[in-house]
């Protein structure tokens, strides 16, 4: 399906075991580093542009996102590890 050059496509995995959703933003390229901010983990390229997002705690996560879309905010909160 051709969806037009100004259309960008995602490719969205999750993985049940781990409980981890994953957003392909770019199929090619080479992971340089990520960067974990809470319960999300950006891998970057060389160049500092997203390959993908892995989404951990999903299954809590991305409802309250969706409630976010319904309410315009919502803030997740979860205990760090060791505290």
């Amino acid at each position: 399906m051709d969806l037009g050059e100004n259309v960008m496509t995602y490719k969205i995995k999750y993985d049940d075991d781990s409980d981890v959703l994953t957003i392909v933003v770019k199929e090619k390229g080479k992971l340089s580093h990520a960067q974990e901010v809470g319960d999300m983990i950006l891998h970057v390229d060389d160049k500092g542009k997203p390959l993908f997002l892995e989404i951990l705690r999903a299954s809590k996560i991305v409802p309250l996102m969706v409630e976010g879309l319904a309410k315009k905010e919502v803030t997740v909160a979860h205990n760090k590890v060791g505290t």
